[in-house]
């Protein structure tokens, strides 16, 4: 994959560390500009640092986690970088990409399409795993990314358990998802993605963008942390079935250090359930 040059858009000073925003031509994305934050620390003038990459959910841009995840200070504190993805390609002008909130632009469930009407711009994962890494390195931002983990909100979290557990490379060191979608192949949300971006639907999901069917086949080590609110809404109306990945990652011999899930009284899906956590 080329690599494109970083262009950057705006920077602010965050906890003695910098919050920078910028943008470059996508090659995974079909040659639009792709937007993104970085946070990095201090530490990082002194040479390369570790970093957590961000998976936002439905709805959100590159700026939502920046902005309202309140993850800042405490990435300022153990010197980690934070990357902060956008949620799908923007401007592609497909047919059908802007009529509902839950597929399209803001919601590209960090896959790559295999149907033909999305397969040029709708590549999140490849643009997440391989090339924003490859851009970022190629322009001598002071990361090591033989040292990342990876985390998300609600769709978000859908991507940060995928991306983590499908990783032939065991790319990141660890999962953790807030509110995740978490057996998508079972819910409205995620049959309604994959019907549209992929040629199989739900049965071509299943060997690579579902959470729970992963876990059933994972054989090596894992490190999982889900959070979930019982007051969340998504939750109650079953799009997330958090007790689906649970079930099947007992079942598959993971105990309670290796696979971690947790529910909490009285918190929504907000980023007011995000932020305590």
């Amino acid at each position: 994959m080329a690599e494109a040059a970083l262009h950057k858009i705006s920077s602010n000073k965050a906890f003695e560390g910098e919050l920078i925003k910028y943008k470059f031509k996508s090659a995974a994305l079909g040659g639009l500009d792709a937007k993104f934050n970085l946070f990095l620390p201090s530490n990082a003038a002194q040479g390369k640092v570790p970093v957590l990459v961000y998976l936002a959910g439905l709805t959100c841009t590159e700026d939502n986690g920046a902005q309202k995840g309140s993850f800042l200070g405490v990435a300022s504190i153990q010197g980690i970088a934070i990357l902060f993805p956008d949620t799908s390609p923007r401007g592609a002008g497909v047919e059908g990409e802007t009529d509902s909130w839950d597929f399209g632009v803001g919601a590209g469930f960090y896959l790559n399409a295999t149907n033909p009407k999305f397969a040029t711009h709708y590549n999140m994962l490849t643009h997440i795993t391989m090339e924003l890494p490859q851009v970022l390195e190629a322009a001598g931002v002071p990361i090591d990314f033989k040292r990342q983990s990876i985390f998300g909100h609600s769709m978000g979290g859908h991507g940060a358990l995928t991306l983590y557990l499908a990783s032939k490379t065991k790319q990141y060191r660890s999962a953790s998802a807030f509110a995740p979608i978490a057996n998508p192949t079972k819910c409205p949300w995620g049959k309604k993605a994959f019907h549209g971006y992929l040629q199989g639907g739900s049965e071509e999901a299943a060997n690579q963008y579902d959470a729970t069917e992963l876990i059933t086949k994972a054989k090596d080590p894992v490190h999982i942390l889900i959070d979930y609110g019982k007051n969340d809404e998504f939750y109650n109306q079953g799009q997330l079935l958090p007790e689906n990945f649970l079930k099947a990652a007992r079942e598959a011999g993971y105990d309670e250090v290796q696979v971690r899930v947790r529910s909490h009284e009285g918190y929504d899906h907000s980023y007011y359930f995000v932020r305590p956590f």
